[in-house]
């Protein structure tokens, strides 16, 4: 708790210097910006849950964010505190107080040169994406050097080496990468479009054990990448390939002897847009493609050690029933047991958004927004030999089902100060394959959410939801009301409600209550209730956590 309150201080002085009445003198200091985050959280012990078994029923993840600019020149740091212990089914690598990211880095019109930490993405991330995201536990900045060049508007280059952050240390793991990106729409004389390219490599070399050293693999693994991307009045489309070099095959952390393979990838996107309709068809083939600063690290359920984004494609909701079944996606090779095969995932998703404009019979008053996705997953295709280890892969073919769903969305204003929702999901959730548990759950799940305006500053908005499934743990219920006092100031309750589950003890309702203020750059939330155990996902990318109940307390500024 000590390391806490010196955080604390640590932030109340470096407010007092930002806002300090010296910055008024004629000489310029340059700008200090910053923010703070903290979350706490206190576990309590649940009649229905259990008993709360770890240690520490009090725990925090706290971040204090510094940079400083100077003309062309930037530095800063992050300070972060996990005490006592980070919050449940974080890390243990982040039992730790200190200064976890620092960098320093000067900028003109043409050349940037970056010192220490840093964060990179080349093209949609496929190859190589270093980011942070704090709600799933991943940091995986690189601490090492990068340079970036534009020769001209129509060209950007940049090279970087380093070793991704692992804890408060560095991973074993050497990573190189290349980027470029060329313009093409001067080249090619294009006036109402674009068209631009770009070419990377990444490089990682690590050591390989010493009873693995006469393998069909190098301690260096290569990938490429290549994409190509057109926009236009009405039409966008856009292609990546990547191909990745051999690799040792790991499973549960571990090696498997004598099974090395290739690694590849295929991202396609199409949209169309014109006014009142949208179109986006999305495609992707992923084989072999997980890929870590240490090989041993895949398949940890930190996320830690990733070099490159694998998101899962498909509608990202934004309701509680409509979260339980979440789709991950399925790039690396595993083979547990002949049962369980798999080389990687190939499908895709579309999505369709229609605007009845006002006036019409389907419109109204006040119009109707309409949204259509459709997505389906699968493995890939091919002949598999369990005991050689080998396989014989349909590049395009569709192999075991593993996830699909269709929604629709209909949003329909009222009146001007009512407003409604309508929603409606089927999934196919292949739970062998997915999260190697037994068996397939078939759902459906309706929503109806409602906004009422009491007047420019208050509104209430209710939400009902229902998931029908005879699988699995059963059908759920669930509802939120939400009150907002003031732009400022709100509450909410909640609460899902498992109870088609065929264990009666298991019949557990998962309630939330609590409420935030917002002041300025400053927000402060608390919440108290029951947090259901299974994937957390934002953005597609997932981490697991277990059941719990207690109080969680967050507070963010920004100066």
């Amino acid at each position: 708790m000590k390391k806490l309150i010196y955080l604390s201080l640590a932030l109340v002085c470096t407010v007092g210097f930002a806002q300090n009445p010296d910055e008024e003198d004629k000489k310029d200091w340059g700008r200090l910006t910053g923010g703070f985050e903290s979350i706490v959280q206190w576990y309590n012990d649940d009649t229905s849950l259990g008993k709360f078994a770890e240690e520490e029923h009090v725990r925090s993840n706290n971040y204090l964010k510094l940079d400083y600019n100077y003309g062309n020149w930037f530095a800063g740091m992050q300070i972060e505190s996990y005490a006592p212990m980070p919050l449940l089914n974080y890390s243990p690598k982040l039992d730790d107080s200190g200064v976890a990211l620092y960098y320093a880095m000067y900028r003109s019109k043409k050349l940037e040169v970056t010192v220490g930490h840093f964060y990179e993405q080349y093209g949609s991330g496929l190859i190589l994406r270093a980011w942070e995201n704090r709600p799933l536990g991943i940091n995986n900045a690189f601490r090492g050097a990068r340079v970036k060049f534009d020769p001209s508007n129509s060209v950007s280059l940049s090279a970087m080496y380093g070793r991704q952050r692992d804890g408060f240390d560095v991973s074993n793991g050497d990573i190189y990468g290349f980027n470029s990106e060329f313009d093409l729409s001067k080249l090619l004389k294009l006036e109402s479009s674009t068209v631009s390219a770009g070419f990377s490599y990444v490089g990682r070399k690590e050591d390989i054990p010493e009873e693995f050293q006469n393998g069909e693999f190098d301690e260096l693994t290569n990938s490429f990448s290549a994409r190509l991307d057109y926009s236009g009045e009405s039409f966008y489309s856009g292609i990546e390939y990547i191909v990745k070099d051999k690799d040792i095959i790991v499973n549960s952390q571990r090696f498997i002897e004598n099974f090395v393979e290739n690694g590849s990838a295929l991202l396609l996107n199409f949209g169309y847009f014109k006014q009142g309709l949208g179109i986006d068809a999305t495609f992707r083939r992923l084989e072999n493609m997980n890929f870590f600063s240490e090989r041993e690290a895949a398949g940890n359920v930190f996320n830690e050690n990733i070099v490159n984004y694998l998101p899962g494609l498909t509608k990202q909701h934004d309701y509680l029933l409509t979260n339980i079944y979440v789709y991950q996606a399925q790039a690396a090779i595993t083979v547990p047991d002949p049962s369980l095969l798999k080389y990687g995932e190939i499908g895709g998703q579309i999505d369709v958004f229609y605007n009845f404009e006002k006036g019409t019979p389907i419109g109204g008053k006040y119009g109707t927004k309409v949204a259509v996705n459709a997505a389906y997953w699968a493995g890939l295709k091919g002949d598999f030999n369990f005991t050689d280890r080998d396989a014989n892969i349909d590049y395009f073919g569709f192999g075991q089902k593993y996830f699909s769903e269709f929604s629709l969305e209909v949003r329909k204003k009222w009146s001007r100060k009512w407003q409604s929702i309508f929603y409606y999901v089927n999934q196919y959730y292949n739970q062998r394959f997915i999260t190697d548990q037994r068996g397939v759950v078939n759902s459906n799940i309706g929503v109806v959410e409602s906004t009422y305006r009491i007047n420019s500053k208050q509104s209430v908005r209710a939400e009902l939801q229902h998931l029908w499934t005879q699988d699995d743990n059963g059908s759920w219920a669930g509802a939120t009301l939400e009150f907002n006092v003031t732009p400022r100031l709100s509450f909410y309750v909640n609460d899902i409600y498992n109870y088609g589950n065929d264990v009666e003890d298991e019949q557990i309702h998962f309630y939330n209550a609590g409420g935030s203020y917002a002041r300025g750059a400053t927000r402060f939330a608390i919440n108290y209730g029951r947090q259901r155990g299974g994937l957390i996902c934002v953005g597609g990318v997932c981490r697991f956590v277990p059941q719990s109940t207690g109080l969680t307390v967050n507070i963010t500024t920004a100066f």
